[in-house]
Order: C-alpha cells, then sequence, then structure tokens
C-alpha cells in the first residue's frame, strides 16, 4: 500500500515528480502504452504529432526551468492568421481588418462604434460578452462561428469567466488603424511561445519522467474508497493509502461504489469537448506558411490547423512539412465517422489552396474523448458537488479533468506540484 497516481499526464508526472523529490513514493497507472496524455505524441514514417497544439508560455521561473532544463526550447512570436471567406487576415481579426472588403470593413467599425455599453458583471453569457467588446457585425461572423466549431456549442450556452486575457479586445484607434495597413505588432495573450527543439511537447516533462513508477495498460473500471482498491480492466487491483487522480470527473464517478445519484449525475452533467486531429505529412518543405491559424467558414470542418514542422524541424523528415487539423464537438453532439471527417477536411484544405492531393506522403486520423472543458452555465454548481464528494471520500483531484479546468500546461504541472503541500 503507498500513494496512487492515476494517469500520466502533465498533471500526474509533476505529481509523482514531486512527490518523489520529497522521499514519498508513489506509483503511476496510466491506461495507454505510453506516457504524456494530451501532452504524448506520435510518429508516422519519420513524422511527429502531438495530440493537439502544444506550446509553453510559463512566466514562472520554477517551472519555466524546469521545462527548459528537459529539452532545448525554441522561441516563436506568436503571429497566427485567419482564414475568412476565402481571404487570409493577421490575428486577431478585429485588429486586423485591413483585408477586407470595404463594405464589410464600415459593417464591423459602425457596428464597433455603437456597440452597447454595459458593466462586465451584468453581462449574462459569452453572446452578450462578444456583442459588447466587438460589436454585432464582428461577433456574429467571426467569433460566434468560431464558438460552434471550436466548443460546439452556441454562445449564449457559455459563461464568461474562462475568457481572461484569451481573447484581445482593441480600442477605436487600433480598429481603425488596422482597417487601413497591417499591423506589425504582436497582439497575442503571450508574446513568446516555446516549444521543444527534439522530442515532441512532451519532451519539456523528460527530467521529471525520469525514474518514476509508472504502470502501462491499465485502465481503471472500479474505485472502492472503504477499501481503499483501485481495480484495473486487466482484473488486476492495487491498495492505495493515498489516492491521486487526473481522471476525467465524468469517468470517475461512473468508477465509485456508493456513488450517491446525484453526485453522479452532476459528474454526467459537466460538459466537454471531444476531437479529431488530422494529421497530414508532405512530400515538399513549403506548405504551411502559418505555425497556426484559425478558420472561420462553418463549411470547413477544422477550427485550428498548425504545422509540427514549424513549430520544430525535428517533427517531419528532412524536405517534409506537415500540418495537423483539429475538429471539435460537444460532448452531446452526434460524431461523425473518422473517415467522413478525413476525407472533407482533406479537400476543403486542398480547396484553401494549401496543398495538392499528390503531396501527401501520410494521413492519419486519431479523436481524443476529452479534448477540452465547456463552461457552460452549470459547470461550477456541477463541478463542486463532485469535487466535495471526492475530497469527502479521500480522493484527490488534479489537472485539466481533474480539477474540470481550463488549465494552460504550466498551471496543470503547477496544480500536479500543489499534492506536496
Amino acid at each position: 500500500m503507498g500513494t496512487i497516481i492515476l494517469g500520466s499526464g502533465i498533471a500526474g508526472i509533476s505529481a509523482g515528480y514531486h512527490l518523489e523529490k520529497a522521499g514519498r513514493h508513489a506509483v503511476i497507472y496510466e491506461k495507454d502504452s505510453d506516457w504524456g496524455g494530451l501532452c504524448g505524441n506520435f510518429t508516422i514514417e519519420g513524422f511527429r504529432f502531438d495530440k493537439f497544439v502544444h506550446f509553453t508560455f510559463a512566466q514562472d521561473e520554477y517551472i519555466s526551468n524546469i521545462f527548459k532544463n528537459s529539452s532545448d526550447l525554441l522561441e516563436h512570436i506568436p503571429f497566427p492568421s485567419n482564414y475568412y471567406k476565402g481571404i487570409w487576415i493577421r490575428h486577431p481579426a478585429q485588429n486586423n481588418l485591413a483585408p477586407l472588403s470595404s463594405e464589410e470593413k464600415t459593417d464591423i467599425i459602425y457596428d464597433f462604434v455603437n456597440r452597447t455599453e454595459k458593466p462586465i458583471e451584468e453581462i449574462r453569457d459569452y453572446e452578450e460578452w462578444l456583442r459588447i467588446q466587438y460589436g454585432n457585425y464582428f461577433a456574429e461572423n467571426f467569433p460566434f462561428k468560431y464558438t460552434r466549431k471550436y466548443w460546439g456549442v452556441e454562445p449564449k450556452e457559455l459563461e464568461t469567466k474562462w475568457v481572461g486575457n484569451r481573447m484581445y479586445t482593441p480600442d477605436l484607434k487600433q480598429v481603425l488603424q488596422g482597417a487601413f495597413e497591417t499591423q506589425d505588432e504582436c497582439f497575442y495573450y503571450a508574446k513568446i511561445m516555446k516549444y521543444p527543439k527534439i522530442g515532441g511537447f512532451r519532451s519539456i516533462l523528460n527530467n521529471c519522467r525520469e525514474g518514476l513508477d509508472i504502470r502501462f495498460n491499465k485502465e481503471v473500471v472500479k474505485i472502492n474508497p472503504q477499501e481503499k482498491t483501485v481495480t484495473f480492466k486487466d482484473g488486476t487491483s492495487a491498495q492505495y493509502t493515498r489516492l491521486i487522480s487526473s481522471l476525467p470527473l465524468p469517468e470517475i464517478v461512473k468508477m465509485i461504489d456508493g456513488m450517491p445519484e446525484e453526485v453522479k449525475e452532476a459528474g454526467e452533467n459537466l460538459m466537454h469537448t471531444s476531437g479529431y486531429m488530422v494529421s497530414l505529412g508532405f512530400n515538399r518543405p513549403d506548405v504551411a506558411k502559418y505555425l497556426w491559424f484559425y478558420i472561420y467558414d462553418e463549411d470547413i470542418l477544422p477550427a485550428r490547423v498548425y504545422s509540427p514542422n514549424l513549430k520544430s524541424p525535428d517533427n517531419a523528415p528532412e524536405g517534409c512539412s506537415s500540418l495537423q487539423a483539429e475538429i471539435f464537438f460537444s460532448n452531446n453532439a452526434e460524431i461523425p465517422a473518422a473517415d467522413v471527417v478525413l476525407n472533407k477536411t482533406i479537400e476543403k484544405l486542398i480547396a484553401m489552396g494549401l496543398f495538392k492531393e499528390n503531396e501527401i506522403i501520410v494521413k492519419d486520423i486519431r479523436f481524443e474523448k476529452y479534448a477540452n472543458i465547456i463552461f457552460d452555465k452549470n459547470i461550477y454548481k456541477n463541478r463542486q458537488i463532485v469535487l466535495d464528494y471526492l475530497n469527502k471520500i479521500g480522493i484527490e483531484s488534479i489537472g485539466r479533468f481533474g480539477k474540470w479546468e481550463y488549465f494552460w500546461t504550466h498551471q496543470a504541472f503547477k496544480n500536479g506540484m500543489e499534492v506536496i503541500k
């Protein structure tokens, strides 16, 4: 008996590392055959792809040094782009309107100037927040559409505490200037994005992972908090004195013996996105023009596309390049078949002029059930019910899906550190 950690994603690795550092041994059980969780990667014919897009912009000196000492990091100034009705617009679109027609620019600026003013504490939902920040025309044609693609729900279904500094709000002068000329300033919330030179994104955890006791292919199916046992799909079990879990809250509520119905229901009502990753490798080096870009057109499935080889040349064979498209759905949506998504995505990206069919040498599609948290209006109530119960029965939750929080990489890592307090 001892400390058990469920899941070897970034929070689980951080928890295990810091416990070992403090002289407290822990065993990590991982359902997959490799470590990293959503920070993991896979390689096909020399092309490496992460599980969704990842960079680090950790400001905390301790965390930043851990990542840096694990792997040499490349630095990127984030100048993503946007694709809108066949036009490429520098990001953020709201103050980079120059490529648009005079008619659209006029509509956007007119509505921006005449947008409703309202105290932030009186805003009811994300739809209203967007209208108040950007005006009706821009809100309806840009972030409304992106919300449906990225979050899988209508903006009015979301609350707003999650937004923070993720959405840039320009003043009138910036909107006007960007309507006449290309803006060279980086307006992204992080001015430098870092990525490992070799080994994919999870390499920022190499030093932390080294020496940890990780048991793979151990999918949890049952937890008995009275007997302090965890049972796995392969029929084996393990006892614990301390249980730390990074498992998604909607999953863990199904595993616990004696779970009250109201807690189980609260867990099942927590909303999240799932996602397909369409990964493509090409036989020429210059397919990727942007580190990543957003797509607002709703007839094009991906919400976001990024280039692994621009993140690091180590992610593609010499003379080649790569793209990975992300397609998201809410957990209440009907998920289309993988082959349909793959073919439609390739067809649309070709139509956008990004590449030709005969230039593709690797094509792959994979699905992740848990991609991100959806901040619907009931999230805080349902989340608290589940977390309070887990705390009551001695289960400590960590990580994006264990805390049910919109954590960036460094935030999930820091949350894993907190197990030593």
